[in-house]
C-alpha cells in the first residue's frame, strides 16, 4: 500500500504519554507497522519496548496472526534453541516429545525477540539464516522448515558495540538493524510523569478496590525530579505500592521509596572500575589523618568517601549534574543538597 500522507503521531493504545518524545515514537511505528521489514527496538530496560512491539504487530497487515514473544535472556543456550526452533523426540535428554517452536507458532504473524543481546553466538548463526532465508532445522531433526513471520527484536545494550568488541555478529546486526525505533528513557520524558502516574492509579485503585483520588504536591515534586533508573516499570512498581499502602484518598510523600524522595545515600553500584579505583590510596591516606581524635569513625570515613565519589564522578561528567546524579543512583534533589553541603559548587556546572 502506497502512503499518501505522513504517518500520524496520535498515541497507540495502551501506551500513555503526550511528550514531543514519544509523539516521535507513535509516528514512527505507525511508518514501520505497514512493512514486512524488521525492526529493532532500542531503549533501556522498563521503556514499554514490548508494548511498542504489539503496537507494531496490532497496525500491521499481519494483525490477524499470532503475536508470539520470547524472552531470549531468561533461558540458557540449549533452551533458547530448542524454544526457538523446536525440537524432535530425541535430540536431547528429556526430549520425550516432538515440539514445535516459537517460529513455527509465529507463522503467519510477528515474533517478539526480547533482549536478542543475550543470544549465543550458536543461536545467533540460526537466527541469522531465518532472517535470511526463512527457513531452519528443529533441533535434532534434518528436515528443513519454511517459515513466515515477521521480526520485532529489543535491546537495552548497544549492539553495534558488542559487535565491534566480538560479543555480537556483526551480520546479525545489520539484519535486525533495519528499522530502529529507539524509545526514550522516562528521564527525557519528565512532562509525561503526571500522565503515567494517573493511569497507574487508576488501574490499582481499581484491582486493589481502592479510592485514590489524588497526588499530594510534594510527592508529585519527588517523582518528575527522581531519575528513574528503571523507567516506567519502576514508576508503575511504586505507585502501586503507594495505593495499597495508603490509609487516605490521597498518595502522600511517605508512600514513597526514601530514595525518591531523596533520603538515600549514594551508591557505588553504577560507577565503572577505572572510578571506583580513583579512590585511592590518597583518600586512605586523608581518613587516617582525619581520624585521629575522633570518636565516631565510622561517619567520618564515610562522609569522606561521599565527599570523594561525588568529587570524581562530577569531575567525569565535566560538571554535568543530571548525569552524575544517574551513575551515583539518587535524586537530583539530593546531589544539589550533597554539593552544598560539601562545598563542591566548583566542581558542578
Amino acid at each position: 500500500m502506497i502512503r499518501a500522507f505522513p504517518a500520524s503521531n496520535e498515541r497507540l493504545p495502551n501506551v500513555v504519554g503526550e511528550s514531543d518524545a514519544m509523539r516521535s515514537v507513535y509516528r514512527l511505528t505507525r511508518q514501520v507497522a505497514d512493512s514486512t521489514a524488521t525492526v529493532l527496538l532500542l531503549g533501556e530496560t522498563g521503556t514499554g519496548k514490548e508494548l511498542i512491539a504489539k503496537a507494531i504487530h496490532d497496525l500491521s497487515p499481519r494483525k490477524s496472526g499470532p503475536f508470539v514473544r520470547v524472552s531470549c535472556g531468561a533461558l540458557s543456550e540449549s533452551l533458547l534453541e530448542s524454544e526457538l526452533f523446536g525440537h524432535v523426540r530425541g535430540a536431547f535428554t528429556n526430549a520425550i516429545d516432538n515440539r514445535t517452536g516459537r517460529f513455527e507458532a509465529a507463522h503467519g504473524g510477528t515474533i517478539f525477540l526480547d533482549e536478542i543481546n543475550s543470544v549465543s553466538p550458536t543461536v545467533q548463526v540460526k537466527l541469522l539464516r531465518v532472517l535470511q532465508e526463512h527457513e531452519f532445522e528443529r533441533v535434532g531433526d534434518s528436515r528443513t522448515i519454511n517459515v513466515d513471520c515477521r521480526v520485532v527484536a529489543a535491546t537495552n545494550r548497544d549492539l553495534m558495540d558488542m559487535a565491534q568488541k566480538g560479543e555480537f555478529r556483526e551480520d546479525l546486526f545489520y539484519r535486525l538493524n533495519v528499522l530502529p525505533v529507539y524509545l526514550p528513557a522516562l528521564r527525557e520524558r519528565r512532562e509525561d510523569i503526571p500522565l503515567l502516574v494517573k493511569a497507574f492509579l487508576e488501574r490499582y485503585a481499581r484491582e486493589n478496590q481502592r479510592i485514590i483520588k489524588s497526588v499530594e504536591t510534594d510527592a508529585m515534586s519527588y517523582l518528575k525530579g527522581y531519575l528513574w533508573p528503571g523507567n516506567v516499570r519502576e514508576l508503575q512498581n511504586y505507585i502501586e505500592r503507594a495505593v495499597v499502602l495508603a490509609e487516605s484518598e490521597t498518595i502522600t510523600a511517605d508512600l514513597l521509596p526514601p530514595h525518591v524522595r531523596g533520603d538515600a545515600p549514594v551508591r557505588l553500584g553504577r560507577l565503572d572500575k577505572t572510578e571506583v579505583e580513583t579512590l585511592s590510596a590518597e583518600l586512605v591516606s586523608r581518613i587516617l589523618s582525619e581520624m585521629a581524635g575522633e570518636e565516631d569513625a565510622h561517619a567520618v570515613v564515610m562522609n569522606l568517601v561521599e565527599k570523594e565519589v561525588i568529587t570524581q564522578v562530577l569531575r567525569s561528567c565535566q560538571g554535568t549534574q543530571t548525569r552524575t546524579a544517574t551513575k551515583l543512583g539518587i535524586n537530583r534533589n539530593t546531589l544539589h543538597k550533597k554539593i552544598e553541603e560539601f562545598g563542591l559548587q566548583d566542581e558542578a556546572r
